[in-house]
């Protein structure tokens, strides 16, 4: 029996929408995952074809070509996403974060100019923190950003983009003044259609192989001193207002995850036997998924609440940072268990519950961290 849907508040009034999520999920995305782990990346009409249904932009205003949504069918998408046990497509870095980077910091001008693209999957867009020898200290980064009259001159490497292959939009984390620390960091936005632009290797991941992960170099690349987000030197403080939502997204797919998880091994279990009868009446296997289920379910509420706080604008970080920590460290551990009770099979890579494994685990790292997240936590004690 699959675990419920959510029932808070946040999400009702979303049943055709999510139906819409679900259909698009299945027919787009499930029958094509072993040829995008192959070629590294999702085809690039899937992203027209999300547009054309409605699935791009779908929280940003309709002014700017997108949905007029809220965060509620953000969640909406990422779980059936992750339900339909994709992680390829890289919409959540597409739609919740970089699309937010520009409806809250670019000028109306570039607002108008950039939106609509994101919203019709013209152009596929990325963000750049991570650098090669910097990871959650982004104080640290070394990509530099120098201002020459109406222009700004970008030099610097970054890696780990995700959509980082087929981008046509970056938001950029420099340093408009390496010597000021935070207060010397801006975003700035490169289109990847400028030059001295270069994308390096798609990366070979344990998981989300088919999702196109690249290095990024930027050799004296020009860009107008518009496509500057804000103003100089507030770069980290926009990164750190705009981190609570990816970490929710984070923890959005880790609940949908974990829940797929337990009702795959709850299926599996019932229909293989060992010993003459199945493996899910072995009180072992009953158990684990017993105490699966309740995590799952303790997750799933914790998450439903802060999703809410999020929606009233009430999300703080240390909120964020606890939801994150919490459902992706208890995915790991209820799919890890998964696996388990599929015995040999559950390390093949042709069942779900391998590729959830794998892909799962980068959860604990990206959008900073556990332990960035134990430190975070601790600072508000």
């Amino acid at each position: 029996m699959p675990l419920p849907a959510p029932n808070s508040s946040w999400a009702k009034d979303l049943s055709e929408f999510r139906e819409l999520a679900r259909t698009f999920c299945q027919k787009e995305l499930v029958p094509h995952q072993e040829r995008w782990s192959e070629q590294k990346s999702v085809d690039r009409e899937l992203w027209t074809k999300a547009g054309e249904v409605g699935l791009l932009a779908i929280s940003i205003p309709e002014e700017y070509g997108g949905g007029g949504g809220t965060f509620a069918h953000e969640a909406v998408l990422y779980e059936e996403q992750a339900r339909s046990g994709d992680g390829a497509w890289g919409v959540s870095v597409h739609n919740g974060i970089v699309a937010h980077y520009l409806l809250n910091y670019a000028t109306e001008e570039k607002k108008k100019e950039w939106l609509p693209k994101l919203a019709s999957g013209e152009w596929i867009a990325a963000i750049g923190m991570t650098e090669p020898g910097t990871g959650s200290d982004l104080q640290g980064i070394k990509t530099r950003a120098v201002r020459e009259g109406d222009e700004y001159v970008i030099n610097g490497a970054k890696t780990f983009i995700s959509n980082g292959g087929m981008a046509d939009l970056v938001v950029l984390a420099c340093k408009t003044d390496p010597d000021a620390g935070a207060a010397g960091v801006s975003l700035i936005v490169v289109e990847t259609s400028r030059e001295g632009f270069r994308r390096g290797r798609v990366l070979d991941k344990v998981g989300l192989k088919g999702q196109d992960t690249a290095e990024l170099f930027f050799d004296d690349v020009r860009v107008p001193a518009a496509n500057l987000l804000g103003e100089e030197g507030q770069g980290f403080i926009q990164m750190m207002q705009q981190l609570p939502q990816e970490r929710l997204i984070i923890a959005v797919t880790a609940v949908a995850g974990m829940e797929a998880a337990i009702d795959l091994t709850i299926e599996y279990t019932k229909g293989r036997t060992a010993f003459g009868r199945p493996v899910y009446n072995f009180q072992n296997s009953k158990f684990t998924l017993a105490d699966a289920a309740t995590e799952a379910a303790v997750a799933r509420a914790f998450l439903d609440q802060c999703i809410e706080r999020h929606l009233r604008g009430e999300l703080d970080v240390q909120g964020a940072a606890m939801v994150k920590l919490w459902t992706t460290e208890r995915a790991n551990k209820i799919v890890d268990d998964c696996v388990q009770l599929h015995g040999g099979y559950g390390y093949m890579t042709e069942y779900p519950i391998a590729r959830a494994w794998t892909d799962l685990r980068i959860s604990r790292i990206f959008g900073g961290t556990s332990e960035i997240m134990r430190e975070v936590i601790s600072r508000t004690l």
